[in-house]
């Protein structure tokens, strides 16, 4: 008599399904690097943050506009990145049939009133090795660790919610505090840079500042030696220049009522606020809108369409159609400082479009990156009608005034100093 199978019918149609799936495996596309690579990065900066010099601006606003990382001077690569109030675009290009490209142009439309092109140089100074055109991996700031406490609040509200704060204690805080406290989503990748061989706007032969009303929406094109002929496409209204954010402030009982007009190509907003207080050390506190803990250090960037949408669905992000929130009272000593971003859509084309039969190889001649956002930066509970040159004249010292005598830093200052460290938070 023969022995009967000790193995189950489960598993025999398990081991089948399977070897038919290898079978049937559909085999991985080929897909090459663009040719040639465009990124283009769009901002919009208000509030604070004004540059140095600027029409207008004074020094305590300048001043408190450098902790945002704002700077003066003319028109200059980088300027989406360093939050000075205005509207600001910068461009890279790269093509692998040309490393050492050094100018190229970028045709405009009218609308732009920079038409008809843009030119484009390249630095002759390379910082850094040069990252693949192609790279599309998460751009990661480096920062300072400050000394001191940390406490983090998070959620819209007149009230600290139950549970609230996080603390970290430098001091005494192990691997496993500081990764619980320092959730910090980030989905930025690289956009526009600087590296020799990739010529970028603004450059040294075109400083020219974007006119106010001008609108990038329309046909753009780059030439340039090494250049695929045709590499031409157009930028909608959706990833035009975004106006700037109106937020206004108001006192609600010791909380702080933030409101905004909605913007129309918004896809979500985020707002993360900074300061410090009296207490046995330098303490230096984090406040966000999120509804899940965040201490909102890589979010006030550019972020994917996809990330964008994961942390709507998550609540980390404010719904676009969302135009007040509320900073809990009791949170902030003498301060804070403000920031609010609203995430415009991210815009990726290639020419030729990826083909749907994953037998056939993807080469594509061109793509470009067109990332876009509007960024506001304030004092908490400030109002910035307070900031004019006019309301400084009223409060300043009459002439013979004796000056008040110097303090030494409080603990308030020791923590500002070490949150001036953690720049990061608010973006490069």
């Amino acid at each position: 008599m023969k022995a009967r199978s000790t193995i189950p019918i489960a598993a025999l149609l398990a081991l089948a399904v399977a070897s038919a799936a290898a079978q049937t495996k559909a085999p991985q596309q080929v897909v090459k690097p663009p040719v040639a690579q465009a990124w283009i990065d769009v901002a919009t900066f208000a509030g604070m943050g004004m540059p140095m010099g600027a029409a207008g601006a004074n020094p305590s606003a300048a001043m408190l506009g450098g902790m945002f990382g704002g700077q003066g001077g003319p028109n200059a690569f980088g300027n989406t990145q360093v939050g000075a109030a205005g509207r600001w675009v910068d461009v890279t290009l790269y093509t692998s049939r040309n490393p050492n490209l050094a100018e190229a142009l970028q045709s405009v439309p009218a609308g732009t009133q920079l038409a008809p092109t843009l030119k484009l140089v390249s630095p002759t100074d390379q910082k850094g090795k040069p990252v693949r055109p192609d790279d599309e991996s998460v751009d990661t700031p480096e920062y300072e660790r400050p000394k001191g406490k940390m406490l983090l609040y998070w959620g819209c509200g007149e009230n600290v919610r139950a549970g609230q704060p996080r603390v970290v204690d430098f001091a005494t805080a192990a691997p496993a505090d500081y990764q619980k406290f320092f959730v910090a989503r980030r989905a930025t990748q690289r956009g526009t840079h600087s590296a020799v061989g990739r010529p970028h706007w603004p450059s040294r032969d075109d400083t020219r500042m974007v006119p106010a009303g001008a609108s990038l929406a329309g046909e753009h094109g780059f030439s340039g030696q090494g250049v695929p002929d045709g590499f031409r496409f157009g930028i909608p209204a959706a990833q035009d220049i975004m106006p700037p954010i109106e937020l206004a402030q108001r006192d609600a009982g010791g909380a702080t009522v933030l409101e905004w007009k909605s913007l129309p190509t918004a896809r979500a907003y985020f707002i993360a606020a900074m300061g410090a207080r009296e207490g046995a050390g330098a303490e230096i506190v984090f406040w966000t809108s999120s509804e899940e803990p965040d201490t909102g250090m890589g979010l006030t960037d550019y972020q994917t369409n996809a990330a964008v949408d994961r942390w709507l669905r998550e609540k980390v992000l404010l719904a676009p159609a969302t135009t007040t929130c509320t900073v809990p009272k009791g949170i902030f000593g003498e301060g804070a400082m403000l920031r609010m971003i609203a995430y415009g859509a991210e815009l990726n084309l290639a020419h030729p479009p990826r083909p749907a039969d994953p037998k056939l190889p993807w080469e594509p001649q061109w793509a470009v990156k067109v990332r876009v956002k509007s960024v506001a930066s304030s004092l908490l509970g400030m109002d910035m009608a307070s900031m004019t040159p006019e309301a400084e004249k009223e409060q300043a010292p009459a002439a013979g005034t004796p000056k008040k005598e110097d303090k030494p830093p409080s603990a308030v200052d020791e923590a500002m100093d070490a949150a001036k460290k953690l720049r990061g938070l608010f973006g490069r």
